[in-house]
């Protein structure tokens, strides 16, 4: 197999909800089909269908990690700043990792290639990498909440044991809560720790970047960060010269009348008195773009996204309020009208940017040590026996299910 991309860092998961650990585990009365969330189930994971996983016996489980990675979950396995990282807290995000990684093929690959070599090591060693930054981040909130005095909000875990309760009387029991938890590689204590390091995370996001703290954002650095990371928003008229289902070429004629119209809808916003509401009008009535219904205020870009080649040198070379000539893409003929952005719709985009370039400091702050034990997890090992736990857990639930609805 050729060598694959590293995957992307997860980014904070700043509240975990127990109705979302409850859809990931198979229908229950009254949850989700679906998982919404990165604890949802992988492929290849039902204990049903061809090249089923046989389901762990979970008879004398009483440790998640100690039953899929051969430790005990309060196991040292790296130290950050003085604080210790268990294998709880690096087994649960080598989970989320491994499930995002399979869920970004959306089901077309339903095994994970562990052993495939990426420019630093295996496919298996960077997820497993990625789960110790992980946990060594949240750690580093804790540190920095400290030093700063700060302590959780006092309804967090008041509002876990609520969801808990409702989750129980959903599940029927209390086992059945504690195996959807182990299933996500998760008990309740973790789950809490997880929840209060997020407030936690928002309180000094508060500190640092709120109203009150004397750095909040302006207006103008609001837009400084806008042009700065390539944020612009367009309308656009567009007469398209492929097919809109197949993308294929249309005939030279009907390009060729394509290319007419867009003239005669330029010449005419040129000679209105009020070219910008007659946009709109023309917009209405001639555009073929199939967003236009979903975006009927037009579109906001930025650097990271990809557009068809010559549409964002067209609209960058606008000012806002202008108007461009036709300009021509892979796609068809498009009359743009550049528009202006709100700087307070993205003040809470500038605060998150600030506060993530403080949190990446964190790591010279905190260097991380890794202990003889985390070199021991091996993540196609954890991952099969990860599976088997699953399984169990979800015939478990299913059959508390059917005798429920029975």
């Amino acid at each position: 197999m050729k060598n694959m991309k590293r995957p992307a860092a997860l980014t904070l998961a700043l509240v975990i909800t127990l109705s979302a650990l409850a859809g990931c585990s198979g229908k229950v009365p009254g949850s989700s089909a679906d998982p919404g969330s990165s604890s949802g189930s992988a492929p290849g994971s039902s204990s049903e269908g061809p090249g089923a996983v046989q389901p762990m016996d979970l008879t004398g489980v009483s440790d998640p990690y100690l039953s899929t990675a051969g430790m005990p979950g309060s196991t040292v396995v790296a130290t950050v700043g003085g604080a210790d990282i268990t294998a709880a807290e690096v087994l649960y995000w080598l989970n989320s990792n491994a499930v995002a990684y399979l869920d970004q093929f959306q089901g077309y690959l339903t095994e994970i290639p562990w052993d495939t070599q990426l420019e630093e090591g295996t496919l298996g060693s960077q997820l497993r990498d990625g789960a110790l930054e992980a946990a060594a981040f949240y750690r580093m909130i804790n540190l920095t909440a400290g030093k700063e005095g700060l302590s959780p909000s006092t309804d967090i875990d008041a509002s876990l044991e609520q969801e808990f309760a409702d989750l129980t009387e959903q599940l029927g029991s209390e086992e059945a809560v504690t195996y959807v938890f182990w299933s996500n590689l998760l008990t309740r204590d973790q789950l809490s720790y997880l929840n209060r390091s997020s407030d936690l995370y928002l309180q000094l996001q508060e500190l640092y970047y709120g109203e009150n703290s004397g750095h909040y954002p302006t207006d103008a650095e609001v837009m400084a960060w806008l042009d700065e990371n390539g944020y612009f928003r367009v309308k656009h008229i567009l007469l398209m010269t492929v097919d809109q289902n197949t993308r294929t070429p249309l005939d030279d004629e009907t390009i060729a009348e394509k290319k007419a119209s867009a003239a005669d809808l330029l010449s005419q916003l040129q000679a209105a008195e009020d070219p910008i509401a007659l946009f709109d009008q023309l917009m209405q009535e001639h555009s073929e773009d199939g967003g236009l219904i979903a975006n009927p205020n037009g579109y906001i870009f930025n650097e990271t996204d990809s557009l068809v080649g010559g549409f964002r040198e067209a609209a960058l070379a606008l000012d806002v309020g202008e108007i461009s000539d036709v300009v021509e893409t892979d796609y068809g003929f498009h009359i743009m009208l550049r528009l202006p952005i709100d700087p307070k719709d993205y003040r809470v985009k500038v605060v998150q940017s600030r506060m993530q370039e403080r949190a990446d400091q964190w790591k010279t702050e905190y260097p991380v040590e890794k202990t003889a034990a985390f070199e021991q997890i091996d993540p196609a090992s954890f991952w099969e026996q990860r599976t088997a736990l699953k399984a169990a857990v979800d015939a478990v639930i299913k059959s508390s299910s059917s005798s429920s609805q029975g």
